[in-house]
């Protein structure tokens, strides 16, 4: 896989999206995970999540793999942001101004009170089709028809109606935590205009009988209403981080090496741009055509210009590793592990590389570096199978399968998950910590089965 950044196992998520536009249910999206731009996505969070009330890693922030402009939340503190909401966004503060407006959706309630705005559909529903059953008795069959069709529109606009508000309770919430985090609202004015400009280009009406037929209101509306909020608070000609914006453009500039084809990435950052982002895109997109050389002097590039950069560090280590040169590897991705205290996607690479080298000599290291990885990630598929494969190799069968039904259930694989935490928990001494985790991982395993049984 390409450096640093990797796909996770879809999700099945119910969405309230940001914007109407490219909106569809979010069945099959995996997840992208890449140390650097998720420690710059919680660095934008925190400050909101303080204005909120909340402690400031209270709220994750998770990367989908969509090329739709789109964010959303869908139960729990967490938020969910496409790929092309990244792309789309010019700024860092393009980016905080959704991350505002979706933590009001969580600060409102809105995911739990969902169903309070379908259920007041459901009962206009319900009482129209009452109506027309009677008319329907009484012989007046096209009455019949016409209340029921009736009903169905009335339930339709309670329903977005009731989405609307919830739209219009974030954008207002949205304001609050940018102002009190002393954040200016120009970033997310100018994502509001883009959103309308999408409009514009695939012809949604802006007319206000338009209103009737969507789940959030125009974003002319929205950026007319919210423009004197913004402009009238302290915050707003606040000058934005400068580095933060910088580490926006590298993030930015990663995701559209890994996601775009070669030559698209080398069309848009051409040899002639020496900054880091371009530098970043194009040893991505080197290194997906197999331009190890090209791939290499671009990593090296970047490291010159900061040697003690642990993702620069981790790219050029993980272009070396995927290249069959895992030796190389292991200094650059140690000192990235070391510089980032052990971050648990880095972790998680340079304990791949140590078994890579297939060296007997680096099991130990391996074992240490990728039990500290998932110790402060376990959410991390990649990592427990990497543990399963050193506890596989020394011999430590049960603790291997341990790993596996940690890797397995992460991966949406319960029946596999749950026959590997049953046998390591047989195996395993009774009363030990692992031997209680397996009884844990058991269990979440027989609660996906039980709810695939239940989709069914």
């Amino acid at each position: 896989m390409p450096a640093t950044l990797r796909r996770l196992p879809a999700l099945a998520l119910a969405t309230l999206a940001l914007l109407l536009l490219g909106t569809r249910p979010v069945l099959a999206q995996s997840v992208l995970r890449d140390a650097e731009t998720e420690a710059l996505l919680q660095e934008l969070m925190a400050p909101l999540s303080e204005a909120a009330g909340l402690q400031p890693d209270a709220v994750d922030v998770v990367l989908l793999n969509d090329p739709s402009i789109n964010a959303f939340v869908a139960g729990g503190q967490r938020i969910y942001i496409h790929s092309g909401l990244i792309n789309a966004a010019d700024t860092a503060n393009e980016v905080q101004g959704v991350l505002a407006h979706e933590l009001g959706h969580i600060q409102g309630g809105h995911i739990v009170r969902f169903s309070e705005g379908m259920g007041a559909a459901t009962n206009i529903s319900l009482l129209s089709m009452l109506v027309g059953v009677a008319a329907a008795l009484a012989g007046a069959g096209e009455a019949a028809m016409g209340a029921m069709a009736l009903g169905q529109q009335a339930a339709m606009g309670s329903f977005l109606s009731f989405s609307r508000a919830q739209e219009a309770s974030a954008d207002a919430a949205g304001v609050q935590y940018l102002s009190d985090a002393g954040i200016t609202g120009k970033g997310s004015l100018a994502f509001f205009g883009k959103l309308q400009n999408l409009e514009y280009r695939y012809g949604y009406s802006q007319d206000d009988d338009a209103t009737f037929s969507r789940t959030h209101p125009l974003s002319g509306d929205r950026i007319s209403r919210l423009t004197a909020d913004y402009q009238s608070d302290p915050a707003w000609n606040t000058t934005p981080d400068a580095a933060q914006q910088q580490r926006f453009e590298r993030v930015k500039a990663k995701l559209y090496g890994y996601l775009a084809r070669p030559a698209d990435t080398l069309q848009h950052y051409p040899e002639y741009l020496t900054d880091a982002p371009a530098r970043y895109a194009r040893a991505y997109a080197y290194h997906k055509d197999a331009r190890m050389d090209k791939a290499l002097a671009e990593t090296d590039a970047l490291i010159a210009s900061d040697p003690d950069d642990p993702y620069f560090l981790e790219l050029k280590g993980q272009v070396l590793l995927e290249s069959g040169r895992p030796a190389e590897a292991l200094p650059l991705l140690r000192q990235a592990t070391f510089l980032t205290n052990n971050n648990g996607l880095i972790a998680g690479t340079f304990g791949h590389a140590l078994i890579a080298t297939e060296d007997p000599a680096n099991l130990p290291e391996a074992e240490q570096v990728l039990r500290a990885a998932v110790g402060r990630d376990r959410q991390n598929p990649f990592a427990w199978y990497q543990l399963g494969v050193v506890y596989g190799q020394k011999g430590d069968i049960p603790r291997a399968q341990l790993a596996s039904s940690e890797q397995l259930v992460m991966s949406g694989q319960p029946s596999a998950a749950l026959q590997n935490a049953e046998a390591a928990e047989r195996a395993l001494p009774q009363g030990t910590p692992d031997w209680l985790r397996a009884q844990d991982v058991a269990m979440q395993a027989r609660a996906q089965l039980e709810r695939a049984r239940d989709r069914d």
